[in-house]
């Protein structure tokens, strides 16, 4: 009887900590505490996220259709943080959204001091960064879907998706409760309005030409947009 007992008694903790180290599945229906728990355990390093209360893990990622895209969007933001003091970088950082959504833009802009979001004891962003972008393989995925609506929702006021295997940006504005897609000028070059001097060719971008993209917004950093905005 008492074998028996401690038996019954192993197995039921076996069970409990099985219970409480289940890893992350592509379509896990989670909240979001749930969510960075299991993350948490995760041994090897993954991307996964929490959209809608649905957990999205991705793939592996290929060079010419996320990697090389993604360094120079990298690229582009770094040139643009050393020179605007007050402004946060970050590369495939996760964000505190709302209850059901912890995305992890590819990367991310925000105002550190009166913007939108903060960074928690814990180190993650909390609330909706100004700018978000995404590298996304086109546009069927849940980057110009899902979470277009989830950044709208709560007030991203800019979201870049760079569609690579259809070779098309689309910069979106929130503008009274609306993502607008924001038009290059006519010398084709796409301006943030809500980072001033945050200016992007788009043909340049997509070309690969990186020594073009830079040159643009050091045009950009050199306005007097920008300089009252650093000032401020």
């Amino acid at each position: 009887m008492l074998n028996l007992f401690i038996l019954g008694t192993l197995s039921s903790d076996n069970m409990v900590s099985t219970l409480t180290t289940l890893p992350l599945e592509n379509g896990d229906q989670l909240t979001r505490i749930e969510f960075e728990r299991r993350y948490a355990t995760m041994s090897d390093e993954k991307k996964a996220e929490l959209i809608e209360g649905i957990v999205y893990m991705a793939a592996a990622l290929r060079y010419k259709s996320h990697g090389e895209p993604h360094a120079s969007i990298i690229g582009w933001l770094a040139f643009y943080k050393a020179a605007t003091p007050g402004v946060g970088l970050a590369d495939n950082t996760t964000v505190r959204l709302d209850q059901d959504n912890e995305p992890q833009p590819d990367a991310l802009l925000r105002i550190e001091q009166g913007g939108q979001s903060i960074i928690s004891e814990d180190d993650y962003v909390e609330g909706a960064p100004e700018l978000l972008v995404e590298i996304a393989a086109s546009s069927a995925s849940i980057d110009a879907h899902q979470k277009l609506k989830v950044y709208r929702r709560n007030q991203v006021q800019e979201y870049l998706i760079w569609r690579v295997y259809e070779q098309q940006l689309d910069w979106f504005r929130l503008r009274e409760g609306q993502y607008i897609k924001l038009l290059a000028d006519s010398e084709g070059i796409l301006k943030s309005e809500v980072f001033p001097g945050l200016w992007l060719d788009e043909q340049a971008l997509l070309a690969g030409n990186l020594a073009q993209v830079l040159n643009i917004l050091q045009q950009g950093i050199a306005t007097t947009d920008h300089q009252d905005f650093i000032k401020n």
